[in-house]
């Protein structure tokens, strides 16, 4: 009974608390909000690491610069020249040469000697006639008879001394060639071709190049531009086989000449020990036509070929845009094609070679484009300046044309390009160009030097005078360059 009695009140009991038992429930996942955060870490993540690389790239070349500095490249200047007459050109002028001199000496003073010996031998045989008479037959017998087999076999033997000389004038053109040679490269066009079965296939062009400039940062390299249009990689192979990658710094549409730079971190120090930077001469001296030059370069579609031969004629006036050059003929026989450098004998550059300016029946005797009036082009390319266009093609007035024809001193508008920046502002052909900027313009030279230093983002006052009814009229136009590429 008891025990029935205790487990009612206990049940009693357990009735009465009842109400204070509770069910714990799990709290439901909020999936959007979940999906929102985790959205927004991964955003934010990105977000860091964007901003990271892109500080990165920002600060790592300060930081390189701080760290390994780097020396500024220095400006290349090769400086213009006026054509003066050199002093030993004008204690020459005039006069006789060395060898004609000595030839005048030598002839007089064999002629003395004779006259003298001829007086000697008078009176000595006047004195004592018969004696002299049989010694004078005696010898003359003498000097007849034929010599000795050893005697003709010494004769046999002997060098042949006329050649000597010739054999001496080459030994010293090689000479000269040697020390330019380390100033040449080859530059070498990689062009990779995709066949109609998409097989790749690399090919090589390959063509000379001279070594102009080291600014302390690149070293400079002149070279042909049509030879490496469309190449996927540049390599330049200096004097001692070395290779190194180039690219192009600056060209020049109407030369077809650019200049490469390879950059001096990829040079070793043995190579550049060995390399020279070639020294541009001078190609207005009065006195250069028949003059020996050396043509180097690859000249027969070779690398590393020379020539010797002399120049023929000079000044023969080669008409561009802006542009007015001179080319040199040699007798130097060539490829339709060559490339390289002509060189005086005092190791100077004098000529860039060019053959596309010869005529049918001369194609393949070598041609070069002065170097003096290329080298304010040269100038910019070395630079990385790029080359204002205007369009205008000038000719020089003569003194005696313009007294014939009227015409006030400046230069002839003998075309202009179409759609060309001169042509789109007024400028027509048959105007005299008389003034650009602040220059006073008396020739072709005159016009380019003023070119050479415009940049393209400044205009440029050209003045011509244009023919009326009754005289010239003066007409201003003011002209803003384009780079000639975009041309």
């Amino acid at each position: 009974m008891n025990n029935e009695r205790n487990e009612e009140m206990l049940h009693e009991a357990a009735s009465d608390f009842e109400f204070l038992q509770e069910k714990i429930k799990e709290r439901p996942i909020n999936k959007k909000k979940l999906l929102k955060r985790t959205i927004i870490t991964a955003s934010m993540a990105v977000l860091f690491g964007l901003l990271a690389c892109l500080s990165f790239l920002l600060l790592e070349p300060v930081l390189n610069n701080w760290l390994y500095p780097e020396e500024e490249p220095e400006i290349v200047t090769f400086p213009q020249e006026k054509n003066e007459m050199r002093p030993e050109d004008m204690l020459t002028e005039g006069t006789t040469t060395g060898h004609e001199a000595y030839n005048e000496t030598e002839e007089s003073s064999i002629s003395q000697e004779n006259e003298t010996a001829a007086a000697q031998n008078t009176e000595t045989v006047s004195e004592n006639s018969t004696e002299n008479a049989a010694a004078v037959e005696t010898e003359i017998k003498s000097s007849e008879q034929p010599q000795t087999e050893e005697h003709a076999g010494e004769m046999e033997t002997a060098p042949v001394a006329p050649l000597e000389p010739y054999q001496t004038q080459y030994e010293e053109l090689y000479k000269v060639y040697r020390e330019i040679a380390s100033s040449m490269v080859t530059v070498t066009a990689v062009h990779a071709d995709v066949d109609w079965f998409n097989n790749t296939d690399q090919s090589e062009g390959t063509t000379a190049g001279v070594i102009i400039a080291n600014n302390n940062r690149e070293l400079l390299i002149l070279s042909r531009k049509s030879s490496l249009d469309h190449a996927q990689s540049i390599r330049v192979s200096f004097c001692d086989g070395v290779e190194a990658d180039a690219v192009i710094k600056q060209y020049d549409e109407n030369t077809d000449l650019a200049v490469l730079a390879v950059d001096l971190k990829y040079i070793a120090s043995d190579t550049l020990s060995s390399v020279t930077v070639a020294t541009l001469g001078s190609s207005i001296l009065s006195g250069i036509a028949g003059t020996p030059v050396i043509a180097v370069g690859n000249l027969f579609g070779y690398k590393d070929t020379v020539c010797y031969g002399m120049i023929t004629s000079k000044n023969n006036v080669v008409t561009m845009a802006d542009s007015e050059y001179k080319l040199m003929t040699t007798d130097i026989y060539a490829g339709t094609n060559p490339s390289g450098i002509l060189v005086d004998m005092n190791r100077e550059v004098i000529g860039i070679i060019d053959n596309s300016h010869n005529h049918e029946d001369t194609k393949n005797l070598l041609s070069a484009v002065g170097i003096t009036e290329l080298k304010g082009l040269i100038t910019k390319l070395s630079n990385g300046e790029d080359i204002p266009y205007i369009g205008i093609y000038v000719q020089d007035i003569s003194e005696q044309m313009g007294r014939e024809l009227g015409i006030l001193p400046g230069v002839y508008i003998v075309d202009i390009d179409m759609d060309s920046p001169a042509m789109l502002k007024g400028i027509q052909k048959g105007d005299i160009l008389v003034r650009a900027g602040t220059q006073q313009i008396n020739s072709a030279a005159d016009y380019m030097n003023v070119l050479r230093n415009v940049h393209v983002e400044n205009s440029i006052d050209i003045v011509v005078r244009r023919a009326s009814v009754n005289a010239y009229e003066e007409m201003h136009f003011m002209i803003q360059p384009v780079k000639q590429n975009e041309g």
